[in-house]
C-alpha cells in the first residue's frame, strides 16, 4: 500500500513554494526534521530523489514533478470540498473585522483578504483604521473579531494562534560608515537617530529586544507613519531605521538603502492572530489564518533569497 498522503502532497507543495526546506516546515507547522522524514519515506517507497537541494531553491527530479502535478490537482478539490461541507454545517456568513497592531503588515495581509473573498462571500470582512495600542481591546469590546499581534499573549477568553516569524533588517544610507559592518550591534545605535513608526517603545522590537536589555537609548528619534517616508529619511543620512525585511525588500533591491542584521544571531519578530474563542473553530476564520501564513511567508521566502 502507498504510504503517499494528503500531508506529503502539502509538505512537497510548500517546499515548491518556498523553496526552502526550513520555510516548508514552517508553513505546515513541523520541524525541519520531521519534514525531512516525510520525505525519506515516500523516496524510500518510490526508489528514487523526489529534489535536489541547489541554489538559491531546491530542483524537483521527474519523480517529484509527478507528484507536484498531482498536489495541484488534489488539494484545492480537497480545500473546496472541505469549505462546502463547513458552510453547510455552519453557515455561509459571518463578519471578519481585523484589528492591526502592525504598520508594514499590509503587504501580506490585503492578498490574504483578497485570497479570501471568493472562497467566502458572504463573509464581511473589514479593517480597523488606524494604529491600536492595545488591539485586544477590540476583541474584548466586540468590535473586532481577529486581531494581529506581535508578541504572544495568555488570555482564557481568547485563542491565540502563531502566524509566521520574520527577520529584521537595520537600514542605513549607502555612504553610512555602518554600512561597512556585516551585522549591527546594539552599541552602534548608541549615537544615531533611530527612526521608527509613531508606536509607543514596547511595540518596537529592536528596542524591547536588543536596546533596551543592553541599556542603550538612541540620543534622538524621529517617526513617520509611511514605509516610504522612514526610507527617504534613512536615505538622507537623518538616521538609521529597523524593519521587517518584507517591508524594506522593495527600496533594497533599488538600491535606495543598504541592509545589515542586527543583532548575532539576527534580530526576529514573531506575529499571532488573536480571536474571541468561540470563533476560533469557524472555517473561514482557520482558512484566513492559513492564507495569513502562507501570504506571508512567500513573501517573506522572497525577502530572504533577494
Amino acid at each position: 500500500m502507498s504510504p503517499l498522503d494528503l500531508r506529503h502532497l502539502s509538505t512537497l507543495q510548500a517546499l515548491a513554494d518556498t523553496g526552502s526546506l526550513t520555510r516548508a516546515a514552517q508553513r505546515v507547522h513541523l520541524t525541519q526534521s520531521a519534514l525531512s522524514r516525510q520525505i525519506a519515506v515516500l523516496e524510500e517507497h518510490y526508489g528514487q530523489r523526489l529534489f535536489e537541494r541547489t541554489q538559491p531553491a531546491v530542483r524537483f527530479t521527474p519523480a517529484g514533478q509527478r507528484l507536484l502535478h498531482l498536489a495541484a490537482e488534489v488539494l484545492p478539490r480537497v480545500r473546496d470540498t472541505e469549505r462546502a461541507i463547513a458552510q453547510l454545517r455552519e453557515g455561509q456568513s459571518g463578519n471578519l473585522r481585523i484589528a492591526v497592531e502592525c504598520h508594514s503588515c499590509f503587504d501580506w495581509l490585503m492578498p490574504a483578504m483578497d485570497a479570501l473573498r471568493p472562497r467566502w462571500p458572504e463573509v464581511e470582512m473589514d479593517l480597523l483604521s488606524g494604529f491600536l495600542a492595545d488591539p485586544l481591546q477590540p476583541l474584548r469590546d466586540g468590535q473586532a473579531d481577529l486581531a494581529i499581534l506581535g508578541e504572544k499573549v495568555a488570555a482564557p477568553d481568547l485563542a491565540v494562534l502563531p502566524l509566521f516569524g520574520f527577520d529584521f533588517v537595520a537600514l542605513l544610507a549607502r555612504d553610512h560608515p555602518l554600512a561597512s559592518r556585516p551585522h549591527l550591534v546594539a552599541a552602534d545605535f548608541a549615537r544615531e537617530t533611530l527612526i521608527t513608526y509613531p508606536v509607543p517603545d514596547d511595540k518596537l522590537d529592536v528596542m524591547r529586544q536588543v536596546l533596551l536589555p543592553a541599556g542603550v537609548q538612541p540620543p534622538a528619534r524621529r517617526t513617520a507613519e509611511l514605509t516610504a517616508a522612514i526610507v527617504q529619511l534613512v536615505a538622507s543620512r537623518r538616521g538609521i531605521a529597523v524593519l521587517p525585511r518584507w517591508a524594506a525588500l522593495p527600496y533594497l533591491e533599488r538600491g535606495y538603502v543598504v541592509g545589515r542584521p542586527v543583532g548575532e544571531p539576527p534580530l526576529r519578530g514573531e506575529l499571532f492572530a488573536a480571536v474571541p474563542a468561540q470563533l476560533a473553530e469557524r472555517a473561514y476564520v482557520r482558512e484566513f489564518v492559513e492564507l495569513v501564513r502562507g501570504s506571508a511567508q512567500a513573501l517573506e521566502g522572497a525577502a530572504q533569497s533577494a
